[in-house]
């Protein structure tokens, strides 16, 4: 293993880091795998890359236990102050970020634990971005992978998530499970099947969904990855679910992320898919005995079937983002809001859903407004994603079968 200080090939010019090259051992025959880890370049997905298509679909297989144990284990940790700095740098020619405020949702709960701080986010697949979604009033400058990372960094530097929920992840290798571990987070990547990634020229690999939690306040029980069905088939739409215990409180409770199909027509599909869940999460969660937390994009409105299958469970769930409204029963107006080809784009379709017998929503981040938003819509040079980031604090209640 080999320790190289300086300015690395694949930093911004204004930033320095440590690049770890390191060897993972192979199978006779076959060319070593070598690995370089830089803290904000992307050098190491091309490297990767490049790697990957000399060794068979297996051996890679074979090597990623290898390669991801390097990482976690060998990487200091790092300060989150320093790295939001290092952000910040490489950003300080783009607009400032815009500003959210928590809105406070408390009521009189008799807790005196800290709240859970959940954050979901569809973040934006950067083969998407650049090769398929056609934002065609981003500019491309926008899209750029070296500074759209900092970006999507820095929102979750600054919201400081306990567990964090992402869709449309296709750094996970070379970026996020790389710093994330690094700032004490325990990640957990199951990419799609047939990701559309995979299509696109110069790609990083599949994308897919992403959890992390912090370990200092959480112990991993179980884990589930879960390929979701539809009419009896398997599909290319994927879910993590794991079961938690709160260092704290001592109290167990369920985090799952999912990414429904995408597209209209697709309707009856995301309901079936939507249904499969539901039922891997009534046995994950022993019929509700377990709170449970899901963070999605749904890619379904408010009046979709699939909205008022979780609405109407038997797990007792509710939407976090509606008590934002007056009345607390309705959606925001939009979660997502994009300018295509067709025309602008402009739903809610990302959804934190809650046990709400066993827990409370303490607080939630309030929504970018139009103003803020601008006229060219998103993503953009204020913001890296198609979609909001959506962060609620929960607390458990004292007497979580009273409402059950």
């Amino acid at each position: 293993m080999l320790l190289i200080h300086g300015t690395a090939g694949c930093m911004s010019d204004a930033a320095e880091s440590t690049v770890l090259i390191s060897t993972c051992s192979t199978q006779p025959g076959l060319v070593p795998v070598l690995k370089i880890v830089c803290s904000m370049g992307n050098s190491t997905s091309r490297l990767y890359s490049v790697l990957a298509k000399t060794l068979s679909s297996g051996a890679v297989s074979q090597h990623q236990d290898c390669l991801e144990q390097l990482d976690s284990a060998q990487l200091d940790p790092i300060d989150p102050k320093d790295l939001l700095e290092e952000c910040q740098i490489v950003l300080q020619k783009r607009p400032p970020r815009f500003q959210r405020n928590f809105v406070n949702l408390k009521k009189n709960t008799g807790s005196n634990h800290r709240p859970i701080r959940v954050m979901q986010w569809n973040i934006l697949a950067q083969a998407l971005g650049e090769g398929k979604d056609n934002f065609v009033q981003c500019p491309m400058e926008a899209l750029k992978w070296e500074e759209r990372k900092c970006l999507i960094l820095e929102e979750i530097l600054a919201y400081k998530p306990d567990i964090l929920c992402l869709q449309e992840v296709d750094h996970y290798f070379d970026t996020f499970e790389p710093l994330l571990s690094r700032l004490g987070y325990q990640c957990t990547f199951f990419p799609k099947p047939w990701s559309p990634c995979l299509d696109v020229e110069h790609n990083n690999g599949p994308d897919g969904c992403a959890m992390f939690f912090l370990k200092e306040r959480f112990e991993l029980v179980s884990s589930a990855n879960i390929r979701l069905t539809a009419m009896k088939l398997k599909t290319n739409q994927v879910a993590i679910a794991q079961t938690l215990k709160c260092h704290e409180t001592g109290r167990l409770f369920c985090i799952a992320v999912t990414h429904l199909k995408a597209r209209t027509g697709w309707e009856r599909f995301r309901s079936a898919q939507g249904c499969d869940l539901l039922q891997n999460l009534k046995n994950i969660t022993q019929g509700a005995k377990i709170p449970l937390i899901v963070c999605g994009d749904f890619n379904a409105e408010p009046t979709e079937e699939v909205y008022r299958e979780f609405s109407n469970s038997s797990l007792n769930l509710n939407s976090a983002y509606k008590l934002l409204s007056p009345d607390g029963q309705t959606e925001p107006p939009y979660t997502t809001w994009k300018i295509r080809p067709s025309g602008e784009c402009r739903h809610t379709l990302d959804y934190i859903w809650y046990s709400q017998h066993a827990l409370n929503v303490n607080s939630a981040l309030g929504l970018l407004t139009e103003e803020q938003i601008g006229p060219n819509r998103l993503p953009s040079f204020n913001y890296p994603s198609d979609h909001l980031s959506l962060v609620c604090d929960f607390s458990f209640n004292q007497d979580p079968d009273r409402l059950l």
